[in-house]
């Protein structure tokens, strides 16, 4: 991803009234642009009546207010996807920082004591007896310089920390699209949770109206299937309350909290987050994602990567390693420049400076040349295993746009129809309760009858109840939705989890 940024703040807008500032990105070298933001309206005289914000019971347990800024941001600061991977990427670099100082030797500094009692045999091959010992204290420098390695070595390697620092800012993007999905799942069980008992609202309601209405006109049947609804209602609002429970639990986990709070989110269920505008083909969107999803460009640093350890291994033969060592210590050739002394027998005397070296320029073929072959098929074969996996990585990222776009499309569209479901069953239920108590006699003669039978009100508070839940259903869906596609396209999360809170 491109290191050089032009921002372009913008305002992210919900439809409950909370104004979030956000921020967009567009590289200065030629990155894609995204989209610009569209912001929605805020009220909108269409949206259906909806219980207030203080009506929403607590799910039980010690509640813990938050808002979906500080949710983003905790969970920036504290996933530990993104603290694993920043520490894979100072593990990078100082891999990094070593390979770049392969040119120079080690230093080897020491002491050698040397003793001999016995047969020995001199250069002319004569043998004879004798005692002798010597000590010296000196050092060295010591280094098996490979050209190949000190060439190569680093050109891979920065490439390995160009892709740790690319999944740094994946694993972002990704905790900040689970934060948000599982903050958005504990809207909907609180918004499901507030439409269920509203319903059973309702539905005790309507058993008052029918406790004051004379027995002839109420069939005891209508009774039983009033009485059913409330007790379905309240499992349901059971179900509900668990649902909260459940979601919170996850948020709580996702952040690192106490697992024993309860997520009381500050805005109300019914908050409708718009991000991207949704009025672009998506075949103009899948380049923005390509060019800017942080995976893609931590595969494309390991496919270089690959590459230079490639040309590593076929140069290798042909670049030779220089041998630079001392030898005043021939067996183990390590002291260098050293100040030595010795004598027979018990004598340890005639101290002076002493130097030896050995330099040496090697060549080498590894397993006469099988060897080298070798290394250079398996990273031949890596390289092409990174390509592959590279293509199957854009391919992924334009699977990704596409279902989430068309994921965000629909649940825009679905919001809108979840609105008119909702604000039609509120006007069903409150005409058919008016109607309820309203009677008329047919024919003359004839019997009295309620206008409105009580299991028309049943059924209405039943859809009611399936109302609301489409409707916060919805608006939970299109929301995750906003942000599996911010996510898509491979825009960083602290643009939108480093805005501070209101």
């Amino acid at each position: 991803m491109a290191s050089s940024s032009v921002i372009r703040p913008f305002f992210l807008t919900v439809a409950a009234g909370l104004l979030l500032p956000c921020a967009w990105r567009s590289s200065a070298r030629g990155q894609e642009e995204a989209p610009a933001p569209r912001p929605i309206a805020v009220g909108s005289p269409q949206e259906p009546a909806l219980p207030s914000a203080t009506s929403f019971p607590t799910a039980g347990g010690k509640p813990y207010p938050i808002n979906l800024p500080t949710a983003m941001k905790l969970g920036n600061a504290r996933g530990l996807d993104i603290e694993l991977a920043s520490r894979r990427l100072q593990v990078a670099a100082a891999e990094l920082q070593h390979a770049k100082v392969l040119w120079l030797p080690n230093l080897i500094f020491g002491t050698d004591y040397y003793r001999h009692d016995g047969q020995i045999q001199d250069i002319q091959g004569n043998v004879f007896g004798t005692s002798k010992q010597g000590f010296m204290v000196g050092g060295a420098p010591y280094t098996v310089f490979a050209f190949a390695d000190a060439i190569f070595s680093p050109l891979a390697t920065r490439q390995t920390v160009r892709a740790r620092e690319a999944q740094v800012q994946a694993a972002a993007n990704d905790t900040l699209l689970s934060v948000v999905q599982a903050y958005f799942n504990v809207q909907q069980a609180r918004g499901e949770l507030a439409g269920s008992r509203e319903a059973m609202r309702f539905a005790d309601d309507l058993l008052r109206r029918l406790d004051k209405l004379a027995p002839d006109l109420v069939p005891a049947l209508e009774i039983h299937r009033s009485r059913a609804l409330t007790a379905q209602l309240r499992q349901t609002v059971l179900r509900s309350e668990n649902n909260w429970r459940s979601a919170s639990a996850e948020l709580i986990r996702v952040l690192y909290l106490d697992p024993t709070l309860i997520v009381e989110p500050l805005e109300p269920p019914h908050l409708q987050v718009n991000l991207l505008p949704l009025d672009k083909p998506v075949d103009d969107l899948i380049p923005t994602a390509l060019t800017n999803r942080p995976e893609l460009a931590a595969q494309q640093a390991l496919v270089q990567a690959s590459l230079q350890l490639m040309r590593q291994e076929k140069l290798r033969p042909l670049i030779p390693s220089v041998l630079l060592r001392g030898f005043s210590t021939p067996v183990t050739g390590t002291l260098g420049v050293a100040y030595f002394g010795g004598g027979l027998n018990g004598n340890l005397d005639n101290f002076s400076v002493r130097q030896d070296w050995d330099l040496q320029v090697l060549w080498t073929l590894q397993n006469f040349g099988l060897g080298n072959r070798a290394l250079v098929k398996q990273r031949t074969a890596e390289n092409k295993a990174a390509l592959v996996e590279l293509f199957r990585v854009q391919d992924r990222v334009a699977a990704e746009v596409v279902q989430a776009y068309s994921l965000a499309q629909t649940a825009e569209g679905r919001v809108r129809e979840a609105e008119t479901e909702l604000k039609e069953a509120q006007e069903l239920v409150r005409q058919v309760l008016t109607a309820l108590g309203q009677t008329q006699r047919r024919g003359e003669g004839g019997p009295v009858l309620l206008l409105a039978r009580p299991q028309e009100v049943v059924s209405g508070i039943q859809m009611l109840q399936q109302a609301y839940a489409d409707y916060y259903t919805s608006i939970a869906d299109a929301n995750r939705a906003q942000f599996q596609l911010y996510r898509a396209l491979g825009q960083p999360a602290q643009f939108v989890a480093e805005q501070p809170s209101h």
